[in-house]
């Protein structure tokens, strides 16, 4: 039913159908899963050695991660199925590799896809390389590939990465890039950009402790949409992902997390539940690799850690020439970045704050005061968040010396500042943030959160004992012992010292003990 190729469809496939490799650098969405499994059928199709033997492989189409392996092999399937007596698999890690073993055993394969991972997985499990990363992993599985093939490198991004295994992989390629041409904002010149042309771009700039009352205002104004938010962090997005489920207002929107650190099971589970959704809102980081036609508008709760990435984000909605919207959020120190993308060809119009907007960090507190997990995971996913601020690329622009931490951690809806080191040591001020006083956390979760305290420091605490109480610690036998053996022992009892001594300045600082019941404990009073 396709009437007309996509731009990088018409010059990618005449050139691999032409025995000609390619690096192909297009817009996600422009339409170039079809542009290598087009050529990749028609190829086996021409082939001698068609039709193949059941375990003869003749097309490997590997992708970052297991989402996007299983949507192109979703889109592979159909054409792959018109040739008689080809076999394709899908290989993806999150399953028992075992099983994918017995399936290419017992049925076959002849077209490989899947992710880097499972990949090297099933070769290691044939004798054949061991793996350690990404780049590694895809360079070491061409290696093994024929040297006669013809072989397309296709991102959205020609990254460094990228370079490095296009010139490991590739023999003499011919470069397609692919821009979508618009108008400047600020002149009629036309600029090329890799950004969709109908993709409407907007950023909004607001105060920390603001952002979160945005969220929500713009969630409840566009919740018959399908929407996706994006973190930058699991811990943000399992926080989020938490808090805004129970938001009154949001009830009636199916709110769905995802990241990385999920389960393979609860990924699979949470994709095709919004996949089969006419409305709802995925709330996921950069990990996510799914495309989709049905998105209308995302949201960039906070910008990706690596610049490089915003096009990967935003280019999953206006696919193939159709409309689209995306907004990203910033804090005023972070307006910078809007000229920095407009550099690169990206241009913004944008959006003003909504005066309006109930704010909701009096509720998300309410929350934390009567649920231990908020209040923990909300701890959590601020401290991940700095972490992550502090590793931007853009650091130039995302200075984290700059951030207004208190304002972030009331916007987080904290109830205590967190102990961050940062602001410790004065390089971040706790200024905008009103701690709840005498806030007191419901007493039943907070017991199962220090019971799950106690169990750790158990553990610690029998294994140290253990190693106090062998026999081999005793002084008649600690002469028989090796001096690394020694050094073991005496650097367990100078670290369990000296947490005994820091869990005492924590009750001194409490007031739960006096000064001179505290240097009696510590030795204190014998200086």
């Amino acid at each position: 039913s396709f009437e007309f190729c996509t731009p990088v469809q018409a010059a990618t496939i005449p050139l691999l159908c032409s025995h000609k490799d390619v690096a192909v650098d297009a817009a996600t969405g422009s339409g170039k899963t079809l542009a290598f499994v087009l050529p990749l059928v028609e190829i086996l199709r021409r082939s001698t050695s068609y039709p193949p033997k059941p375990h003869q492989v003749m097309g490997v189409i590997i992708s970052p991660t297991r989402e996007l392996s299983t949507q192109m092999y979703n889109v592979a399937q159909p054409f792959v199925s018109t040739l008689p007596n080809v076999k394709s698999v899908l290989l993806v890690g999150g399953r028992d590799v075992r099983a994918d073993m017995n399936t290419i055993e017992e049925e076959g394969c002849n077209v490989l896809i899947g992710t880097p991972g499972r990949l090297s997985d099933i070769m290691e499990r044939m004798d054949i390389l061991d793996f350690r990363n990404l780049e590694k992993q895809v360079n070491s599985i061409i290696s093994r590939l024929p040297k006669q093939r013809r072989t397309g490198l296709f991102s959205a991004a020609q990254t460094e990465g990228v370079e490095g295994m296009a010139k490991a992989g590739l023999r003499n390629p011919v470069r397609v890039e692919v821009r979508a041409e618009s108008k400047s904002a600020s002149s009629n010149q036309l600029i090329n950009s890799k950004i969709p042309s109908g993709l409407h771009l907007e950023y909004l700039v607001c105060e920390a402790d603001k952002k979160s009352s945005q969220l929500v205002d713009l969630l409840i104004k566009n919740k018959n949409k399908k929407l996706i938010v994006y973190f930058m962090t699991c811990a943000s997005v399992d926080y989020w992902g938490l808090v805004l489920s129970k938001i009154p207002a949001l009830k009636s929107i199916s709110l769905i997390p995802i990241h990385g650190d999920k389960k393979q099971s609860a990924r699979d589970k949470a994709l095709a539940s919004f996949t089969k959704a006419s409305s709802g809102v995925l709330l996921c980081t950069d990990y996510l690799g799914f495309t989709g036609s049905k998105f209308v508008m995302f949201m960039q709760y906070d910008p990706p850690q690596d610049p490089r990435m915003f096009n990967h984000r935003v280019g999953r909605t206006a696919r193939l020439g159709k409309e689209g919207r995306s907004i990203v959020f910033l804090l005023p120190e972070e307006e910078d970045y809007v000229e920095f993308l407009r550099r690169k060809g990206v241009s913004f119009q944008e959006k003003k704050c909504y005066q309006e907007a109930s704010d909701v960090i009096p509720f998300i507190r309410s929350l934390a005061m009567k649920d231990r997990a908020v209040l923990d995971k909300g701890v959590e996913a601020l401290v991940s968040f700095v972490c992550a601020y502090k590793l931007h690329h853009c650091s130039y622009i995302f200075r984290w010396k700059s951030l207004e931490i208190g304002k972030l951690a009331m916007g987080y809806g904290l109830l205590r500042f967190p102990s961050v080191s940062e602001v410790k040591q004065g390089r971040l001020s706790s200024e905008g943030f009103t701690p709840v006083e005498g806030g007191q956390v419901s007493g039943e979760t907070k017991k199962a959160k220090v019971t799950s305290r106690e169990r750790e420091t158990a553990r610690r605490e029998n294994s140290k004992k253990a190693v106090a109480a062998s026999p081999a610690t005793t002084y008649s036998n600690k002469r028989k012992l090796t001096g690394k053996q020694r050094q073991t022992i005496q650097t367990a009892e100078d670290e369990e010292e000296m947490a005994r001594d820091y869990r005492l300045l924590k009750k001194l600082k409490k007031g739960s003990v006096e000064e001179d019941d505290f240097a009696k404990l510590t030795g204190a009073d014998n200086f």
